[in-house]
């Protein structure tokens, strides 16, 4: 949402801040996604487990939505969790007939474990850069965070 009285950025303008944002975004993400394979799990289950471990439980639906992938991918998915004890089946506490999907304690030793990994490779990289680098990082990434809510 802009302010009233805020400049607007000329549409080709946002065009090309947002084209390379999301060429960055995506080029830092896959360098950064290699440190996942030391999980041993592979890219799907992590991404639907990171979905329960940072986000909570869920039903197969709610997984599958969250993730954009048709109910019977999901249960393919969580088959491979449940395989590797890294997420369990239970009981819903508020409708008995359902049943929701969650992290068990090693899915959620792996997820933060992995996420640790990434983040020390990031900042081994950031922590060349110089100090007002740093800061503009600081803030571009203030700037993702509320872009990513409007999205």
């Amino acid at each position: 949402m802009q302010a009233p009285g805020e400049n607007k950025f000329p549409t080709h303008e946002a065009m090309e801040a947002a084209d390379r944002l999301h060429s960055a975004a995506i080029h830092l993400l896959r360098r950064l996604r290699i440190r996942d394979r030391e999980t041993g799990v592979g890219p799907a289950q992590l991404s639907a487990l990171s979905v329960l471990v940072f986000g909570g439980p869920k039903s197969l639906a709610q997984l599958a939505e969250a993730e954009q992938v048709k109910a019977p991918t999901m249960s393919r998915i969580v088959a491979g969790l449940l395989r590797a004890k890294l997420a369990h089946r239970r009981t819903d506490k508020q409708d008995r007939r359902a049943v929701v999907i969650q992290a068990t304690e090693k899915g959620i030793r792996i997820m933060q474990e992995g996420r640790r990994r990434r983040v020390e490779a990031l900042a081994a990289a950031v922590r060349g850069l110089p100090q007002k680098e740093i800061a503009q990082l600081r803030e571009a990434a203030q700037v993702m965070e509320h872009l990513s809510r409007q999205v």
